[in-house]
């Protein structure tokens, strides 16, 4: 197990970089990519029950979101230092760290599931339903809530695996469930006639599913961090460590599902049509969105790994190579996207019209900026992974929070339906511009071949110290 983990560990620094992306972009990728897919498999299934079923599964949407953000929290804010700790050969502290992570993130999801089922109305409420849409909310949302502990565990433990080079061993875990999903929507929906209790019905029990190969074989193989009780250490330092890299990773999520919540409030407005067809825009978006991710996430074990042992040329390299190449990948995708738009949304088809003309048109507005994202995903990545939490989490909040939910705000009265459409497309416009400034920082400061001083005063501490 030693073996594998030091041969392993060697060829996150010495193979050539361009490999070494590809190689792990595989499973992340196809992690991403599968995921994405599930969540739209419950879209598609349900939308054949009509628009207001539509219209819960893209409120409830932005809850999934937040309890993802709680695993992510603990996933990168675990991944990202047993990263840079395995780089700098600190094996019992990445222990420490994983084992730490996995049992934080079971006692919050175990809190979401108690605190939603007794308020699982007024979550609904919050979260966009319409009078329409909320007994079919509340339907989906039940299931939901009580896989909560499934759904942060399993994230967690898909991203220490990344982390660690084992992407594979997250793949294995994820697709499984997701595939499993797939299949058990339409049985849960048609054949048992669940509706769309059914549809969360399927992910719970696919989360569940997903959480059991994750612990079982993902954690135990591949010279991989295996959790363990022992290690549980809830200091001070560790969860310091843990908010460090994981903050960025919740706040962009977290804002994310808070900016769902105001589209859908602001759409509701002009009924289920509206909420039915940005939620199918959202979701056709986050197939192509899902790809540039599992692709980035790539990037960060590389980084941290790298930046642990101080190899800046490698890391620089492996941010050159994976911009040119997702850039490239997504605006093919937006001007094929583009021209396609009514027809990729009426593949969603609730019978209605409205839903096509009004999704087409979010669709197209959205093609204009997605070239743009790769490089605001992949500074937040690099950020996150070398430890500058400030940085980082100003980045992750920055589309969301610091414009598109003002964006909502200040478009949405005076524009209508069309302010809804091209909120996204500017924020992420302003988002690009604020990560150029945050870029050039780290490379200047973190990535410069010269030792910093901070670095120059550590090694010399530790020269006295032996």
């Amino acid at each position: 197990n030693q073996e594998t983990a030091e041969k392993k560990r060697k060829e996150m620094l010495e193979a050539p970089v361009g490999m070494l992306v590809c190689k792990l972009a595989v499973p992340t990728t196809s992690i991403m990519m599968v995921s994405a897919l599930y969540n739209m498999a419950d879209t598609y299934f349900v939308s054949s029950l009509g628009k207001s079923a539509t219209g819960a599964v893209g409120v409830s949407f932005s809850l999934m979101a937040i309890i993802q953000a709680i695993g992510f929290f603990f996933g990168h804010g675990a991944g990202n230092f047993i990263s840079r700790a395995l780089g700098a050969k600190k094996i019992k502290e990445a222990e420490q760290m994983a084992s730490t992570g996995f049992f934080s993130a079971v006692v919050c999801g175990l809190l979401i599931t108690i605190l939603g089922l007794i308020f699982i109305e007024p979550f609904a409420i919050a979260l966009g339903s319409t009078e329409t849409i909320l007994p079919y909310a509340k339907e989906y949302l039940r299931y939901i809530f009580i896989g909560a502990p499934f759904i942060v565990s399993s994230f967690m433990l898909n991203n220490i695996l990344r982390y660690q080079g084992s992407a594979f061993f997250g793949m294995i875990g994820m697709i499984s469930g997701a595939v499993l999903n797939i299949c058990l929507d339409p049985l849960f929906i048609f054949v048992f006639d669940l509706g769309v209790a059914g549809a969360s019905l399927a992910t719970m029990l696919s989360q569940a599913a997903s959480f059991v190969l994750l612990i079982a074989v993902g954690c135990r193989r591949g010279g991989n961090i295996r959790i363990s009780i022992k290690n549980f250490n809830p200091s001070l330092r560790v969860y310091s460590e843990t908010a460090k890299g994981g903050t960025p990773s919740l706040l962009r999520q977290a804002t994310g599902s808070l900016a769902t919540v105001f589209l859908n409030r602001s759409a509701g407005v002009y009924g289920d049509a509206v909420i039915a067809a940005m939620a199918i825009a959202s979701r056709l978006f986050m197939i192509a969105g899902a790809a540039i991710i599992g692709f980035g996430q790539s990037f960060q074990p590389i980084c941290g790994f790298n930046f642990g042992a101080k190899r800046y040329d490698r890391v620089k390299k492996a941010f050159k190579f994976c911009l040119v190449l997702s850039t490239s990948i997504l605006l093919v995708v937006g001007v094929v996207a583009f021209f396609v738009a009514p027809s990729l949304v009426g593949i969603f088809n609730t019978g209605d019209p409205d839903v096509v003309t009004i999704g087409a048109l979010a669709v197209k507005a959205q093609c204009l900026s997605i070239p743009l994202v790769p490089y605001v995903l992949l500074v937040s990545f690099l950020l996150q992974s070398i430890g500058s939490a400030v940085p980082a989490s100003i980045l992750a909040f920055a589309r969301q929070g610091l414009f598109l939910i003002p964006l909502l705000l200040l478009l949405v009265p005076s524009l209508g339906i069309f302010g809804i459409q091209i909120a996204t497309p500017i924020a992420d416009g302003l988002t690009f511009l604020v990560a150029i400034p945050l870029a050039l920082s780290a490379f200047r400061n973190k990535l410069s071949d010269q030792p910093s001083l901070s670095e120059v005063k550590a090694e010399g501490t530790e020269a006295v110290a032996h």
